[in-house]
C-alpha cells in the first residue's frame, strides 16, 4: 500500500465509512477504492478534492507524504453551510429541486437527513410503501423545507 492509499483508508475508516458507501458518493466502483487503497492505482486527479473533503483532509494531506494525520485535526468541523446541513441531520424535510434535476421519488414526499457527507446527502423516505434510502448530490437540491414532526 503507498502513503496516499494508507491514509485513503485510515481516514475512511476512521469515519465508519465502507468502500461501498466512498465508491457511491464518489461515483466509482467498489474495487475502484480498493485499488486506491491498496496502492495499485493513484484516484484521478479530478477526484482528489471531493476525496479530501469526504475524508475531512486536504488534498496537501493526500499527496505529501511528509504530512501525517497527526498534522491534521482530529475532526473536520464545518463551516458555514456545512454547519447548517449538519443541523438537519435526523430532520422531517421536503426537499426543492432544481426544475431539471427533479427527483420523482421525492417530489412533495417527508425525507428524513440521515447524513451529509462532502457533496451529498442521505436520505431516507416511504417511497410507495417502501422505505428507500436515497445519495442525492447536494448541487441538485434548491432548498430544503423543515417539516414540523
Amino acid at each position: 500500500m503507498n502513503n496516499m492509499g494508507n491514509k485513503i483508508a485510515s481516514a475512511r475508516k476512521n469515519l465508519g465509512m465502507t468502500q461501498q458507501e466512498m465508491a457511491d458518493r464518489l461515483s466509482v466502483t467498489r474495487q475502484t477504492v480498493s485499488r486506491w487503497e491498496a496502492g495499485s492505482v493513484l484516484p484521478d486527479i479530478d477526484k482528489l478534492p471531493d476525496i479530501a473533503s469526504m475524508l475531512g483532509v486536504s488534498c496537501d494531506y493526500l499527496l505529501m507524504d511528509d504530512i501525517v494525520a497527526d498534522d491534521m485535526p482530529e475532526t473536520a468541523v464545518p463551516s458555514g453551510v456545512g454547519r447548517l446541513l449538519t443541523e438537519l441531520k435526523g430532520s422531517k424535510v421536503k426537499l426543492d429541486f432544481f426544475e431539471d434535476q427533479a427527483d420523482i421519488d421525492l417530489f412533495n414526499k417527508v425525507c428524513t437527513v440521515e447524513d451529509f457527507e462532502g457533496n451529498w446527502v442521505k436520505i431516507s423516505a416511504e417511497v410507495k410503501k417502501e422505505t428507500v434510502q436515497k445519495l442525492i448530490p447536494l448541487s441538485s437540491i434548491l432548498s430544503f423545507e423543515k417539516v414540523k414532526e
